[in-house]
């Protein structure tokens, strides 16, 4: 039995949720855009969620403010070789921490055509379960990179969930999460409005999720 990990790493460019594929260089389907993923190291790992930060940190390079696991995938037919299960985790990048290289590349999420394995159906859970928590929860912020402005966080979040938000609902929403701050002195330049309170994210919501009842 094959036991591997996949992770669909996610990031916003000119404003469309994009995630990252890497082109395999082995059989099966060597050439072909696909997930990192990789075996997963028993002698090494501790667990799975260590397994995908070591697939991220080694094959896109990346250090991701959040990692989560999506769900486990498994059958005789996903994978030629034999009987496979992979665990999946999705993870939240800024667009300036992600670096396009020769073998990579970022694809738009809503036009993916031809990946192997399950590949497809993973991302396609990935981008559902990440849409439909940014309605309830703080989980967008892991796309910006700081500091941000508040306008320019909503525009995060309507990029990922596909619709336009209200200013002051969206406003009442994140003072509700209360996992922003302000950053004292700190404001946005450069442009003809007036200069917008920068802000990032308190340290203790670096690596979690801050939880609504109500969607936005």
């Amino acid at each position: 039995m094959i036991c591997t990990v996949d992770v669909v790493l996610l990031t916003l460019r000119d404003g469309a949720l994009r995630v990252l594929l890497h082109r395999r260089e082995r059989e099966p389907f060597a050439g072909t855009l696909a997930l990192p993923g990789g075996y997963i190291h028993a002698d090494s790992d501790r667990d799975t969620c260590d397994a995908a930060l070591r697939v991220l940190r080694d094959k896109p390079g990346v250090h991701s403010p959040y990692l989560e696991q999506l769900g486990t995938f498994s059958g005789p037919a996903r994978d030629p070789r034999a009987w496979s299960i992979s665990v999946a985790y999705y993870a939240l990048v800024p667009d300036t921490l992600v670096t396009e290289a020769a073998d990579a590349v970022l694809c738009l999420v809503d036009d993916l055509r031809g990946l192997p394995f399950d590949h497809a159906q993973i991302i396609a859970s990935a981008v559902e379960r990440v849409r439909n928590k940014s309605s309830y929860s703080s989980l967008p912020v892991h796309l910006c990179q700081e500091p941000f402005t508040l306008p320019q966080l909503q525009l995060v979040y309507e990029a990922v969930l596909g619709e336009p938000l209200n200013k002051v609902s969206f406003r009442r929403k994140m003072d509700e999460l209360d996992v922003l701050e302000a950053i004292p002195g700190a404001f946005s330049s450069g442009n003809a409005h007036r200069p917008a309170q920068l802000y990032r994210v308190k340290p203790a919501w670096r690596r979690a999720l801050s939880l609504s009842e109500r969607a936005i």
